[in-house]
């Protein structure tokens, strides 16, 4: 085979490195492009809680902080008691998050490693409800939380959800990754069921469990529709409940709106920091078969 001479080998890696060289300006440009897409609405999002209704809507619109934060401060509390609000949505996703987080992690488990008659159809039973839209499911909730007494009380908005069908799939998928060897050297050193799920079990699941209490959280904590239907009371509205009740039909503050919505994304914004060194490897655990 013919050797490309010294004179030509040079020109060839001349034009390699500039199309390397182009290919990572359009990577970085397009990094770029989506990171200010990203930011740019949280960017404004804060800007906009200083200002006025009509400083908001003004031309050209406010990019600077403004010096009206107390002003919509005042009127957030006055009119939606937000202290208590971010209390209730503070609870509610914590609560819901641990008992859910239970929930789909034992059933993960008995999914993943138990066989029993019937867990086939019955997880691909679980797994339908994943692509059945949740309205569907919305009246014959509401009639059962009306027959039980539960409307107005926060376990109506939590216990209808404690078995979510993706915090399921995703458990499910990671314990599978789990050798079973494991597990019988647990079983043969004598430690019992309950035992090797907390000692032998759960450690190695970490990142999966990350991954699954950040889900749990931003979900109950960004659901409107649910508590909409059950909560009744001003007193015991979360955070998206109470932010919609702020909505007038002449009048609405949109500045006390914008500060209650930014206010609405710290927690989600420390969760997902907290906890984001295994988000990624939580959820691609036991994607890869070996």
């Amino acid at each position: 085979m013919k050797q490309p001479s010294s004179g030509a080998v040079l020109p060839l890696r001349a034009r390699a490195r500039r199309r390397s060289a182009g290919n990572s300006i359009l990577l970085t440009s397009g990094l770029a492009i989506a990171l200010a897409a990203v930011l740019i609405p949280f960017y404004w999002l804060v800007i906009a809680s200083t200002h006025s209704s009509a400083e908001i809507f003004g031309s050209p619109p406010p990019l600077v902080p403004g010096d009206h934060l107390g002003e919509n401060l005042s009127s957030l509390q006055e009119t939606a008691s937000f202290g208590q609000v971010v209390l209730n949505s503070l609870l509610i996703a914590v609560i819901y998050t641990v008992c859910a987080g239970l929930v789909c992690t034992l059933a993960g488990y008995a999914f993943a490693k138990y066989r029993f008659k019937g867990s086939n159809w019955m997880f691909g039973l679980l797994m339908l409800g994943l692509v059945i839209p949740s309205q569907v499911t919305l009246v014959p909730l509401f009639k059962m939380m009306a027959e039980w007494e539960w409307l107005n009380t926060y376990q109506a908005v939590i216990m209808p959800n404690l078995a979510l069908p993706f915090g399921i799939f995703l458990m499910r998928q990671s314990m599978a990754a789990l050798p079973d060897e494991l597990l019988d050297s647990g079983r043969m050193d004598g430690c019992g069921e309950f035992r090797l799920f907390l000692r032998v079990v759960l450690p190695p699941m970490k990142p999966s469990l990350a991954a699954l209490a950040i889900f749990l959280f931003l979900f109950q904590w960004n659901d409107f529709i649910w508590p909409l239907i059950v909560l009744r009371d001003n007193a015991s509205f979360t955070i998206p409940v109470a932010l919609s009740a702020l909505q007038g039909v002449n009048d609405t503050d949109y500045g006390a709106i914008l500060t209650g919505t930014a206010i609405a994304a710290i927690p989600m914004a420390l969760v997902f920091l907290a906890l984001q060194r295994h988000f990624v490897s939580g959820l691609l655990a036991g994607a890869v078969k070996e």
